[in-house]
């Protein structure tokens, strides 16, 4: 049958049935659209998409942007190059995480040198890396591009050159933010930080400032207040991205309301109340910040050996991991396994007093360094004669054990002269600015 013959009966067969003439012929518009697509557009998507990923895949992966179709593609060609997301756990490095993906040994020690040089080898725990790799037909991969936070504000990149590697820190822009938060605690100071919406590391070091004043498991009652104005830095987005210093501080706890300020003169800085005496004592009333006070000094029936026994210090019961804190300045006599005492730390603070800190599940000092009273000294454990996780915390004057608990500590050093003139002048400043964000 010729092609005229094929015309003359479809023509006949539509003038008989118009209601399949005009099906057919949207069919075939379809059928158009269709080749045009598939012959035309798909072969030049596909080409791109190729060309991208194994030309200018870097460019690709800045962007962060991964639509389904570049997806699919990658999948579909076997692409060489490999994106992985990991997160930082305790313990990694840089070399370690590296050897895990397969990378090539001597991509690896080019890299971890060229960190070291530029100081920016530390990673920390909980952050995410991102790795984009090239695998080899002999199993190893090449490292193409290598993302990881150092802090909220930095980003170190990692990126293959044609001389190695180049190493790229980016700055992340913030804006500085000062707010002020009230609450009233109902159960306990954390709860009632959290959700007011303040930020983990403020609410530590809001304990700590406090912490010589105030027993937080002992002196809060239902009703009690704090609070705190202090920095918060967002990004363009307005997320908060990291604090800053806390400016002032406030409690209303054993029926008194406690104002302390955030004062720096010649390079040293504290905290000091409205009549300049600083909230800095000898030593810290308690070590270890969310603890219950499990067992007190004196004549007690030790829980494990089963007779009476004198305690020459003040438990405190804690979560495993807890950080303890060196309740005052002093240098590091023995960091070491003592026996009964498991892990235990001992400080020597001045001619008179030492403290001693035991049951530790790890240390975060050595014998023979100097520590500031505050800083991080160890962990709670259940290391040595020990029924449970918990601290056990000793005071020693000219040698001997006395009661932390009833201990009368020295007062922190009053500001005098110019000193307390200048303070006056800061107090009046933050003052007024309380009012101005208390209003807002």
């Amino acid at each position: 049958m010729t092609f005229k013959d094929t015309y003359n009966v479809f023509s006949s067969f539509f003038s008989k049935n118009p209601f399949f003439k005009r099906y057919f012929l949207l069919f075939l518009l379809f059928f158009l659209i269709l080749n045009i697509f598939f012959f035309s557009e798909l072969p030049k998507k596909i080409f791109q998409t190729s060309l991208s990923n194994n030309e200018n895949i870097l460019d690709i992966d800045k962007s962060n942007k991964y639509s389904i179709i570049k997806e699919y593609f990658l999948d579909r060609y076997q692409s060489p190059y490999k994106k992985y997301k990991y997160t930082i756990k305790n313990n990694d490095s840089i070399e370690k995480i590296l050897n895990s993906h397969n990378v090539k040994y001597d991509e690896i020690k080019l890299v971890v040198n060229d960190l070291k040089k530029n100081n920016l080898s530390n990673i920390y725990m909980g952050r995410e890396m991102e790795i984009i790799l090239k695998k080899n037909e002999n199993k190893k991969s090449n490292i193409v591009n290598i993302l990881y936070p150092v802090s909220n504000t930095l980003i170190v990149q990692i990126r293959r050159s044609a001389n190695g590697f180049d190493i790229k820190k980016n700055i992340i822009k913030l804006n500085k933010k000062e707010v002020v938060v009230r609450n009233t605690i109902t159960t306990n100071l954390y709860t009632a930080a959290i959700q007011a919406g303040i930020e983990p590391n403020i609410i530590i070091e809001f304990a700590r400032i406090f912490g010589f004043e105030v027993d937080f498991q002992r002196d809060i009652r239902k009703s009690d207040w704090f609070e705190i104005y202090y920095e918060r830095f967002l990004d363009k987005d307005g997320v908060v991205k990291d604090t800053g210093k806390i400016i002032y501080a406030s409690m209303y706890v054993n029926n008194a309301e406690i104002n302390l300020y955030n004062f720096k003169y010649k390079n040293e800085s504290g905290f000091y109340d409205l009549n300049g005496k600083s909230i800095i004592k000898a030593l810290m009333k308690t070590p270890v910040n969310g603890a219950r006070l499990s067992s007190s000094f004196g004549n007690r029936k030790h829980p494990i050996l089963g007779f009476n026994k004198q305690h020459n210090g003040t438990d405190f019961a804690a979560p495993k991991g807890t950080p303890v804190m060196a309740s005052g300045n002093g240098k590091v006599i023995r960091a070491r396994w003592c026996g009964g005492g498991g892990n235990c730390i001992k400080i020597r603070h001045n001619s008179s007093y030492s403290t001693v800190y035991a049951h530790l599940s790890k240390f975060a000092t050595k014998e023979g360094r100097r520590v500031t009273q505050g800083q991080i000294i160890g962990y709670v454990g259940s290391t040595g004669m020990s029924t449970g996780p918990h601290l056990h915390y000793e005071v020693h004057f000219n040698g001997r054990p006395i009661n932390s608990q009833k201990l009368k500590l020295p007062s922190g050093k009053i500001l005098k002269g110019e000193e307390r003139k200048e303070f006056e002048i800061e107090r009046i400043k933050i003052d007024l600015k309380l009012s101005e964000l208390r209003e807002n």
